[in-house]
């Protein structure tokens, strides 16, 4: 019986691109493994709905000297429309982003969930913020407990 003895010679660098190539496989497909699975939601991820308790609650501004009130209309899930009280003429005459931003924010309100998904073009972003800031100074007090 004689033996074949067959000797293997592997340079290093053969070795190293090899072992390389074979961790980059096997995350290469645990990545796809963990991007392609179903995600299952837990209790956590999901959102609880704000409960409102109607009505309409204000939120007070001061723009140059002068305050307006921000008036919020709220059902028990959702706001329906804010309005502003106590604009005096100079004042919407400083400002005069502020009635069209009131117009375009109740637009929105008929499409949106939360206040927090509410969109703004750049002409208006400063007024729409401190409108948004008004409205949840005003749904904080119409959260029920």
């Amino acid at each position: 019986m004689g033996a074949n003895t067959k000797i293997f010679v592997f340079k290093a660098k053969e070795l190293i691109y090899t072992g390389i190539f074979i961790v980059l496989g096997i995350l290469f497909i645990l990545l796809l493994i963990f991007m392609f699975l179903p995600k299952q939601k837990t209790d956590q991820e999901t959102k609880p709905t704000m409960q409102y308790m109607a009505g309409i609650y204000s939120s007070t501004i001061n723009l140059g000297g002068s305050t307006l009130d921000v008036k919020v209309a709220v059902t028990d899930e959702k706001v329906t429309s804010i309005s502003l009280s106590n604009l005096s003429e100079s004042t919407a005459s400083m400002y005069p982003l502020l009635e069209s931003a009131v117009e375009d924010i109740n637009k929105q309100l008929e499409t949106v969930d939360s206040i927090d998904d509410l969109t703004f073009n750049s002409d208006s972003q400063y007024t729409n913020t401190i409108l948004k800031q008004a409205m949840k100074n005003a749904l904080s007090k119409a959260e029920a407990d």
